[in-house]
């Protein structure tokens, strides 16, 4: 690990559940707004990743939500929009796109940065801020930004103090079987990394969405592996027939801990195909709990995995070189 992660991401890694309750109980001062029917999250990369998750949470309130990947608000805000812009470093520039249209259309605005550009926008235009450390790398701050962003939206959100309390606990145990002070055969993240050689097909439940989209950045910008994800559903009516094929593509099924019963028996039938077609596959399963102990634990588990890998192929996970040379030539 020391060898080829030079910089330590997997340090800051073994520390997420302390990072998590230390954000969490920060001083930040919280943000509420009345009489919203809309909430818009904007992000990329791992700033997006936090949208997905929190879109996911909301997704049995009444409350409509979007998240934007890109430059563009929807044409449905209003007044009674409210618009979450987070940049890990204030500088990307399609959120800080977003930011501007919010601004200019009325919405209601919080915005979250390690500073930058979109720190100077808000201080300009007097617009709820509020300023989190990057750690280490946009990616490896996930848990510092999810759950500060828990506390000053609390009572917009309107999660359970005791399903992001629960959440975090998660955090402590999962620690224990994947952290770099666990390196054996027991350790499922090593474990999955160690039979990674090919490209991972990564299957999941309309629920666990947001996982399977940051597993397949962080073994991107981590492993630098292509990788590819299918909603366990859909798949079946397209997907599934690629098996058909030899390939070098590797099936990893996402499930939770109480999928829907059709999702259940959805994996049952994905399973027997892949034994009857002789695919090897594995299977990774959420922690029990409330949606968000759900995802944060998977994605901790599976970040480490990306990790693991990185080490594992020889490949210093931190330098993002491509992505570096894309935003060189962006305006």
């Amino acid at each position: 690990m020391n060898r080829y992660d030079i910089s330590g991401m997997y340090k800051v890694y073994d520390k997420w559940p302390e990072i998590a309750k230390e954000s969490y109980k920060s001083d930040q001062d919280v943000v509420d707004y009345k009489d919203i029917n809309h909430i818009v999250f904007a992000g990329m990369g791992g700033s997006g990743a936090l949208g997905d998750i929190f879109s996911s949470i909301l997704s049995k309130t009444k409350i409509h939500v979007s998240v934007v990947k890109g430059y563009h608000l929807p044409n449905t805000v209003d007044s009674n929009t409210f618009v979450v812009t987070t940049s890990i470093s204030g500088n990307t520039v399609e959120t800080l796109s977003v930011l501007d249209s919010a601004n200019k259309a009325g919405c209601n605005i919080a915005a979250f940065s390690s500073g930058g550009k979109m720190q100077e926008y808000c201080s300009k235009n007097k617009i709820e801020f509020r300023n989190i450390r990057q750690l280490h790398s946009p990616r490896s701050s996930f848990t510092s930004f999810l759950y500060t962003i828990l506390k000053v939206l609390g009572p917009v959100l309107s999660v359970k103090k005791s399903d992001i309390l629960d959440s975090i606990n998660e955090l402590d145990q999962t620690r224990k079987k994947i952290s770099s002070t666990n390196l054996n055969t027991k350790n499922p993240s090593l474990s999955l990394a160690e039979w990674i050689s090919g490209i991972p097909v990564i299957y999941y439940p309309f629920g666990l969405e947001p996982a399977a989209i940051r597993f397949k950045n962080s073994l991107q910008e981590n492993a630098k592996r292509h990788v590819m994800i299918e909603n366990v559903v859909e798949s079946s009516h397209n997907g599934i027939v690629s098996w058909e094929r030899e390939s070098v593509a590797q099936p990893i099924l996402l499930e939770g801990q109480d999928d829907y019963i059709k999702t259940k028996e959805r994996w049952k039938i994905l399973k027997e195909y892949f034994q009857d077609s002789k695919i090897d596959y594995r299977e990774v399963s959420s922690v029990k709990g409330s949606i968000l102990s759900k995802l944060i634990n998977l994605i901790y588990l599976l970040d480490y995995t990306s990790i693991y890998l990185a080490a594992l192929s020889k490949i210093d996970p931190s330098p993002i070189k491509s992505i570096d040379y894309i935003k060189s030539k962006v305006l």
